[in-house]
């Protein structure tokens, strides 16, 4: 864990969104806090192409980022963890926010204890 989530409207082009340097950023700055082991991380994007934002102006944008992580952490390394990564996320948005209408939301979601994993990437991992 963490899972970064990433759903967008599907008026936003790969080519603004630039989501493989997006999901690098994110990876980065979650390992950098110490509390998010690497083989852990998982990202995936979905584009919605049905929506619909506010009176319907078709140039209107979305994108939210749902962050899941394991239990176990305290309120404190939560709370700076989800800032930091939100500070990520519209930084790397700030272009599109800047040139069009765009709702940018994020949450961070701590699943519960007994949910269960395998995986052996630790494995296969560079040393």
């Amino acid at each position: 864990m963490p899972h970064f989530i990433l759903e967008h409207s599907g008026n936003l082009e790969d080519k603004q969104l630039n989501v493989d340097s997006l999901f690098s950023d994110l990876i980065e700055t979650a390992v950098s806090t110490g509390i998010f082991p690497l083989a852990g991380i998982r990202c995936r994007a979905h584009k919605c192409e049905q929506y619909r934002i506010a009176d319907g102006t078709k140039s209107f944008g979305f994108v939210h980022l749902n962050v899941r992580i394991g239990s176990g952490r305290t309120e404190e390394q939560k709370a700076s963890s989800a800032k930091l990564l939100f500070s990520v996320l519209t930084e790397h948005l700030a272009s599109i926010y800047d040139s069009q209408g765009l709702a940018i939301s994020f949450e961070l979601t701590e699943l519960p204890e007994h949910k269960f994993n395998k995986n052996n990437l630790r494995d296969y991992l560079a040393k």
